[in-house]
């Protein structure tokens, strides 16, 4: 539960792996968290994270196996959580893959496949934890998106409409939840540096939209603190996207994006 203050108590990071997660957990307990849930496919490789956000003030960190793409697997895995820890006040939803184009124009295969980790297997997670802050009563989910779900580009369609089924999908779910008092916050990123965007460039005027995984964290926390239902990172890019967005497509097309 959050205290009198509003601080939050318990926090589960799906995809505590990355490099946003991370930060987003560490930011998170800086500003009073106390048990933290790292779930990731591969759990013992996140020792190393959990002893630093001990170091950093935690009282709790435990290390879960979460396989978004196993399905069947998802309600188990909250009840564990939740039978483990308690309520769950916060749980970000951080985990996905960057395909690449090419080979996903080139294989069908290995496009449904980044399909089903950032679409299906996020629903299939969202849709279990939202009844479960349903039956508690209490709680925020941050989901996160994509500026590249905003609208379809030639460069990485395949990856933007998984994010853009994900986004419309929260948004629903958001306004679903809001009576109940249960926030969903999307976080739009534009291009990140982390370990997902290992190798990828980015040159002339867009460098000044690049973020950190650390400002995505922050944007998250003040998110959630003003009650938010969306977030861009950085800001600038939701007036950068709608612009974009109602662009001509004649003249997009024309865009090197």
């Amino acid at each position: 539960m959050k205290d009198a203050l509003g601080r939050v108590g318990t926090v589960l990071i799906l995809g505590g792996g990355s490099d946003i997660g991370l930060a987003s957990a560490r930011a998170l307990v800086a500003r009073g968290a106390r048990t933290v849930v790292l779930a990731a496919r591969g759990p013992d490789d996140l020792e190393a994270a959990a002893d630093d956000l001990r170091t950093r003030g935690a009282d709790r960190v435990v290390t879960l196996t979460f396989d978004a793409d196993n399905f069947p697997s998802h309600e188990g895995f909250l009840d564990d959580v939740i039978g483990q820890v308690g309520d769950i006040d916060v749980a970000v939803v951080a985990f996905g893959v960057l395909p690449d184009q090419g080979a996903a124009e080139a294989d069908a295969g290995y496009a449904l496949d980044a399909i089903r980790t950032n679409y299906l297997g996020a629903v299939s997670a969202l849709l279990p934890l939202a009844a479960r802050m349903r039956r508690q009563g209490h709680g925020s989910i941050v989901v996160l998106s994509s500026v590249a779900g905003e609208r379809g580009r030639r460069s990485n369609f395949v990856y933007g409409s998984s994010k853009a089924g994900l986004d419309v999908f929260c948004q629903g779910l958001g306004d679903r939840l809001a009576p109940e008092g249960i926030q969903v916050l999307v976080v739009r990123p534009g291009f990140v540096r982390s370990k997902m965007t290992t190798g990828l460039k980015v040159g002339g005027p867009a460098v000044r939209l690049v973020a950190t995984p650390e400002a995505v964290a922050e944007a998250i926390v003040a998110g959630l603190a003003s009650g938010a239902d969306v977030v861009w990172v950085p800001p600038l890019l939701r007036f950068v996207m709608s612009a974009l967005r109602h662009l001509p497509r004649s003249l997009f097309r024309r865009l090197e994006i």
